[in-house]
Formats: C-alpha cells, sequence, structure tokens
C-alpha cells in the first residue's frame, strides 16, 4: 500500500507565499515523477508542476516564475513552493507520485495524495 501525506496548505493574502509538501511512503519506488495537480471550484483537476527524475521539472503556464517544484529523493517527498500567490490560485492541491511496486507484480503505479486547501484572499 501506497500513501502520500500533504501539509502546508492553507489561507494567505495575495501576493504571499506557501510552501507545499508531500512525502511518499509504502511499498512503492524509485518514484520516476512526482507532481502537484490542483482543481479549482467549478473547474477540472490540472497539473501544475512536475518533477521526472532525470528530466526537467514542467509547469502549468500560468504559475510559471512564481512557483518552483522540487524533490527530495532520499526521504521521497515533493515540495512545491508558491510565490506571489493570487486569488485564482485559490484550490485544493493534490500530490502524485508514480513508480514501480516494490511488491509483485512490480508494475508501475500512480497514488494520489487527499488534498490540500489553498486559499488566496484579495
Amino acid at each position: 500500500q501506497v500513501q502520500l501525506v500533504e501539509s502546508g496548505g492553507g489561507l494567505v493574502q495575495a501576493g504571499g507565499s506557501l510552501r507545499l509538501s508531500c512525502a511518499a511512503s509504502g511499498s512503492i519506488g524509485p518514484l520516476s515523477e512526482m507532481a502537484w495537480y490542483r482543481r479549482a471550484p467549478g473547474k477540472q483537476r490540472e497539473l501544475v508542476a512536475a518533477a521526472r527524475t532525470g528530466g526537467r521539472a514542467r509547469y502549468e503556464d500560468s504559475v510559471k516564475g512564481r512557483f518552483s517544484i522540487s524533490r527530495d529523493d532520499r526521504k521521497n517527498t515533493v515540495y512545491l513552493q508558491m510565490n506571489s500567490l493570487k486569488p485564482e490560485d485559490t484550490a485544493v492541491y493534490y500530490c502524485n507520485a508514480a513508480g514501480v511496486r516494490q511488491t509483485a507484480p512490480y508494475d508501475v503505479i500512480s497514488a494520489w495524495g487527499q488534498g490540500t486547501q489553498v486559499t488566496v484572499s484579495s
């Protein structure tokens, strides 16, 4: 079983910063990709940022230059540093991790966190 535990959400004023964390544990690893998604009220879930092992990070256009994704592979943890937050960044943010299951059938699996609320006031 795989667990992703997120933390760091909250309420912040426009222009402020937050740092989200997500730690993966259980029968998964090594992780090929860790990513952050978000779902705003009335909208579909969208990819915010992703960090693939050995590859460049990629970002949704509206967060480029403001958000930064990083990984600590020793801790199976991914971070999302969010600066210059805007009210339109308000959403539930979800962590996703993809990696090889460490028990039979040793397939590639994808796991999701429970989500953390980020609210940006104007």
